[in-house]
């Protein structure tokens, strides 16, 4: 790895990388990943990793366990090579965990991220899989269901050592051999099932003798009898080894045929698995995502040192390269100067690795060419160098590759040698790497660099803030303000005898003096203006919570007033609907009073008349009770508002209530549903039922409705009658039924569909289980009609 990228720790943050990783090909691209030169690169590689950063927040981390490189075993089998068992298994984990990533990005939101590449070039093998796992039980043992010949080899081996086993249990047992016999147990010598004898009765049991004892007092005899069950086995034992060959070169086969499909497989999930171990470390460093320029800019808000205990590191902001190209950092040894500078170059490569950096969001980073870094003590005894001579070694290399695409981090500058002279060439090494167009941060002790970043543009101070009164710095970064050694201060609340101090004090140059007291001047300003920041942002945040309690309260006061409005609309509808529907049995009493009484065309009339009047005061009614209805023939009417899905609009030319489920095509079709029946219609042919509508002040004009007559036939009705009706004509009438009963305040009513085969029933049932306005529903009971009706009750 680059010197300077170790200089700044990079190492250890690749190796914080490959801990996320699940396999050696990951771990291995996780530590030798280096940084984009260029600013496309970096954020392609940004990219990548906050989809993966996305992806882990909305669906939780895909498992890649069980991933293994088996492209040299499965290019073996696609030579023609026969596998083992365990390498056959080891082929089957990798392609279980490939359909695995492709089953788990395919339950995941089809957005388009900079990785869906590599999710797509995930090709599961399931059948190959399933294969080798339904006929490998482990590295060492085939399953009996591997194929039917096996099955039938290993029955037949099976009786055949039944058999062998109870003919030489009758021999351990038998009288006859109980004194022949060491011991009375079945054992095996050389693949064969043999008895353990004594050896000076060997001549009792006829048999074939296997193997003898260690010490020569036992022998194990095959008997006679099952000498040629023994062979049989060993026959069967060489059809087993024989088949389970066949199957290996079977399975061996199959995985050669899908090596290449599964070598591009695992390659992308091996990609896949670093760019998710990249988004796992940006959880674990709680990480956000920089905004990335290629201008030289920094500005980074509460960045965090990513390899300090986040319970003790202090975050801070830093900036360069806008207001400034040069930040010399000053204060006391401990201070934080060295974290500083090691912060910005360690945040820059992590961000042109395509790395989230330990800060706010919002921050920017810049892009480089190159990061150069001279920090730490490299004095060599071996090369005869000094620390100033080590520093100067690393300085004069960087002079002479930095450039304005480069930047340049150096620790003590100028420090290790003569201060008039180390200060001197601190100052002129600073120009010439500014002219060279390098963006510079650096830290001294020297005030002659504090004198020089207060008269040169483009140069600005900083400090590491220190409390004098505890001794210990608080590490924040203060950009715009140098920083005072504190020297005196310290030595004297360590003991140091005043007058020690004093005498130092004056051996101090008069305009050191002056310079300092005017850095301690800047620097209690600074914390007094800061403390009426901070008093000012409390009395913002104040102000900002308490317009949100009055909205809050205003929205709630909205929300009541429109409920109530609403409940009252509802009122006075339930009292017009009544009124229908006693006007609807008024009207068919007169139907009924003018069948039976033909002979007075007077009643005729006089019904005629009655029916007009009755409809005229209920279309009245309608425009009363509810003032936001559409009007069909209202040709100046137009939308209060863009129609969103879910809209409840009444379709003009049927005066039908329905909800918006798709948004106005290329030929302005609206789709909206009425019930369970889709359909497309005009914008303009839609009335919303939201809001204030715009409409004339024409009298006399409603909406288009249906047949009144054949509206309130229904409405006075308590049941519905679908017997004889298919399931695909029923539904449709039963849910136009259920409008009605909706606008006529029904509470209750019955469903007759007839016993017969069920279908109807169920068809019903099914949907009222989804209709949004049936509270309940039930089959009649005893003097309902059973089984043959549903008894429905609305919300």
């Amino acid at each position: 790895m680059d010197k300077h990228l170790l200089s700044l720790d990079f190492d250890k943050i690749l190796d914080k990388l490959a801990a996320q990783t699940s396999c050696p090909d990951a771990e291995e691209m996780a530590r030798e990943l280096v940084p984009a030169k260029d600013l496309g690169s970096a954020q392609k590689l940004l990219s990548e990793t906050v989809a993966a950063y996305i992806l882990l927040a909305k669906f939780g981390g895909p498992s890649f366990g069980g991933l293994k490189n088996v492209n040299g075993l499965m290019h073996i089998a696609a030579s023609g090579s026969i596998l083992s068992m365990r390498d056959l298994l080891d082929c089957a984990s990798t392609l279980r965990t490939i359909r695995a990533l492709r089953d788990w990005y395919n339950q995941c939101d089809s957005v388009e991220t900079g990785i869906n590449r590599y999710f797509n070039a995930l090709i599961p093998h399931k059948t190959v899989e399933d294969q080798i796992y339904t006929c490998i039980l482990s590295e060492d043992e085939m399953s009996d269901n591997a194929s039917p010949a096996l099955a039938d080899i290993r029955k037949a081996l099976h009786r055949q050592e039944n058999k062998i086993r109870e003919q030489l249990d009758h021999i351990i047992h038998s009288p006859h051999y109980q004194t022949a016999l060491q011991d009375a147990i079945v054992t095996m010598r050389n693949g064969r099932y043999v008895v353990p004898v004594k050896r000076e009765h060997k001549g009792e049991v006829a048999g074939v003798v296997q193997d003898t004892s260690d010490s020569g007092a036992t022998v194990f005899i095959e008997p006679m009898s099952v000498v040629e069950a023994n062979n049989e086995i060993r026959v069967l034992q060489s059809k087993e080894r024989d088949e389970i060959e066949r199957i290996l070169a079977e399975l061996s086969g199959m995985i050669g045929d899908v090596y290449e499909e599964t070598k591009r497989s695992y390659e992308a999930a091996v990609i896949l698995n670093f760019i998710f171990a990249k988004a796992q470390l940006a959880y674990e460093m709680k990480a956000s995502e920089p905004i990335l320029n290629d201008e030289g800019i920094i500005d980074v808000k509460k960045a965090r040192h990513p390899l300090i205990d986040p319970k003790k590191v202090v975050a801070t902001d830093i900036r360069l390269g806008e207001d400034f190209d040069t930040l010399v950092i000053t204060g006391p040894n401990t201070g934080g100067k060295t974290v500083s500078i090691k912060t910005v170059g360690l945040l820059s490569i992590m961000a042109a690795c395509g790395l989230m950096i330990p800060a706010s969001d919002n921050s920017r980073m810049a892009i480089f060419h190159d990061v150069f870094a001279d920090i730490g003590d490299d004095q060599s005894i071996e090369q005869s160098l000094s620390t100033f001579s080590a520093h100067m070694t690393n300085i004069v290399d960087i002079i002479k590759k930095a450039d304005e695409h480069s930047l340049a981090l150096i620790d003590e500058l100028g420090a290790g040698t003569d201060p008039i002279e180390g200060a001197a060439l601190a100052i002129s090494v600073l120009e010439r790497l500014a002219n060279q167009g390098t963006k510079i941060a650096a830290t001294t002790h020297y005030a002659e660099l504090k004198a020089y970043a207060l008269q040169t543009p483009r140069v600005e101070n900083a400090c590491c803030e220190f409390d004098v009164d505890t001794l210990s710095p608080t590490y924040r970064l203060l950009i715009g303000a140098p920083g005072r050694s504190n020297a005196f201060a310290i030595s004297e609340r360590l003991g140091m005898p005043i007058e020690v101090v004093n005498h130092a004090r004056d051996l101090v140059s008069s305009e050191n003096t002056q310079f300092e007291d005017v850095i301690e001047q800047l620097e209690t300003s600074r914390k007094a203006m800061e403390d009426e920041h901070e008093k000012a942002a409390a009395l913002s945040a104040e102000a900002r919570a308490e317009k949100e309690k009055a909205e809050e309260l205003r929205n709630s006061v909205e929300k009541l007033k429109n409920d109530e409005i609403e409940k009252a609309r509802s009122e006075a509808m339930k009292i017009v609907e009544a009124a229908k529907r006693e006007a609807a049995y008024f009207l068919d009493d007169l139907d009924k009073l003018k069948k039976e009484q033909k002979k007075s065309n007077d009643l005729s009339q006089l019904s005629a008349d009655a029916k007009a009047t009755i409809k005229k005061h209920q279309g009245t009614l309608d425009d009363i009770t509810n003032p936001i209805v559409a009007l069909a023939n209202d040709e100046d009417y137009e939308l209060p508002r863009d129609l969103v899905i879910g809209d409840t609009v009444v379709i003009a030319d049927l005066g039908t209530t329905a909800t918006v489920t798709a948004l106005p095509d290329k030929k302005g079709l609206v789709e909206v549903t009425a019930g369970i029946i889709k359909s497309k219609t005009p914008l303009s042919n839609l009335r919303l039922l939201e809001g204030k509508a715009k409409r004339t002040a024409n009298k006399g004009t409603r909406s288009v409705k249906k047949s009144m007559s054949s509206k309130f036939d229904m409405a006075v009705k308590t049941e519905i009658d679908l017997r004889g009706m298919a399931s695909d004509e029923a539904i449709p009438a039963l849910d136009r039924f259920i409008d009605l009963q909706l606008r006529c305040g029904i509470e209750q009513f019955t469903v007759i569909h007839g016993k017969g085969t069920g279908v109807l029933r169920k068809a019903v049932k099914q949907y009222l289980s989804k209709n949004p306005h049936v509270k309940e529903f039930r089959l009649g009971m005893y003097g309902e009609g059973e089984d043959g009706v549903t008894i429905v009750t609305m919300k």
